[in-house]
């Protein structure tokens, strides 16, 4: 989902505010190990992003640095630990020195605000960054739907109150959103006798993601949002994105983009589940 594309536009973006005109050969090189990240097995996919993170800092063009900088912070919070996260917001953070006309205080708030990376920055830019999330937090937690799933059964978030709720916007095009999905039926099956509900929100229709259910089995209720109003009343503008709602349906966690199992977990612990 985060490709060479984002990439090449948070290029540009950095490039304008100091002058650039394209990217240097040692960037586009960082940048394909970026884009292979996926591709290795956890244990080596950690230890190559947190030497990409300090190489990233070593880049001589700002630019470069903001834009690889930002990627890597996307596929970084893809089960990324809270010490590789550091370090990949501190090369953020570098960059932003840099070239503080560019806009990357956003990323900078996601990691705080979500994977609960300890930086301090003074930067009113910054503040008003998170202050945007505290704000999405406010209208998500507040905020209700109504959807059918696959077999007709209509759920509605309000009247869910006492259980533990997971919602996950996804679709069969998203192959970070199809690697997770496994991990949420092994959660389904787990926690539903202990009050886990997982509702799947895909904004594509009927035809799609029917036949996709079908083959691999997924048990958890999905449901079809196909105008997207569920999906711009709850600010959802990336997949895959998790909330998670406690028994008081309070929002308690959520991320923006994969998680692993191990993150799962940790976010069920924030609504009492899995202690």
């Amino acid at each position: 989902m985060h490709s060479t594309s984002r990439f090449l536009c948070l290029l540009l973006l950095a490039a304008a505010a100091i002058g650039q005109k394209s990217a240097s050969p040692v960037a586009t090189d960082i940048q394909a190990r970026i884009n292979k990240l996926r591709s290795l097995a956890d244990d080596a996919r950690a230890v190559e992003t947190r030497k990409l993170a300090l190489e990233i800092r070593s880049v001589p063009t700002p630019g470069d640095e903001l834009a690889l900088a930002v990627n890597l912070s996307h596929l970084a919070t893809e089960g990324g630990s809270r010490d590789t996260l550091r370090e990949v917001a501190a090369t953020i953070a570098d960059a932003v020195r840099k070239v503080p006309e560019a806009p990357a205080y956003d990323e900078l708030a996601r990691l705080v605000h979500y994977e609960g990376v300890d930086l301090k920055m003074n930067d009113p830019r910054f503040q008003k960054a998170i202050a945007e999330l505290d704000a999405k937090d406010s209208v998500r937690e507040h905020s209700d739907f109504s959807l059918k799933d696959l077999k007709g059964k209509s759920w509605t978030l309000s009247q869910l109150r006492g259980q533990v709720v997971l919602v996950n916007f996804w679709a069969t095009w998203c192959p970070p959103c199809r690697k997770e999905m496994p991990d949420l039926e092994t959660l389904y099956k787990r926690f539903s006798g202990e009050g886990l509900v997982i509702l799947a929100i895909s904004d594509e229709d009927d035809a799609k993601v029917r036949p996709f259910i079908a083959e691999q089995k997924y048990t958890y209720p999905i449901l079809l949002d196909p105008g997207r109003l569920i999906n711009t009343r709850y600010l959802i503008e990336g997949i895959p994105e998790t909330l998670l709602y406690d028994h008081s349906g309070k929002l308690v966690a959520q991320s923006s983009d994969m998680r692993t199992m191990e993150q799962f977990l940790d976010m069920l612990k924030h609504a009492g589940l899995g202690k």
